[in-house]
């Protein structure tokens, strides 16, 4: 029996809706670059931007899927230092806020999980 192809559908659009938005919306983005990268905050988040289309259309494509699924699985890792750096920027944030920041770290891994699990099946 043919696997369901609806979780790599769900990854692909929802890679494509953040990559978007970081056109979109740019600037919630660009506090989660390091100040020590070098060049602008805003090349990084475009830059960011372009990875998760181009990783969108890897895996909703299926002669593409398996290497959209592990380039998905490692573009959630490398954000993850991002996500931290959100975090204990809102160390002094209201709760709401801080809760948010601290929340989204473990999600990073059923994200993980997720991509492998669409390289997998693929």
């Amino acid at each position: 029996m043919a696997t369901s192809q609806r979780p790599a559908h769900l990854l692909a659009g929802a890679l494509g809706f953040m990559g978007v938005l970081h056109f979109a919306v740019p600037k919630p983005f660009d506090g989660l670059i390091p100040k020590e990268l070098p060049g602008s905050r805003r090349a990084w988040t475009y830059g960011s931007g372009v990875a998760e289309l181009a990783v969108a259309a890897a895996v909703a494509a299926p002669r593409t899927r398996r290497l959209g699924g592990l380039a998905a699985a490692l573009l959630f890792l490398g954000v993850f230092p991002g996500n931290v750096k959100m975090a204990v920027d809102a160390r002094n944030a209201p709760a709401p806020q801080k809760a948010i920041a601290w929340g989204r770290l473990p999600l990073q891994w059923p994200l993980i999980a997720w991509a492998l699990k669409v390289r997998d099946r693929a």
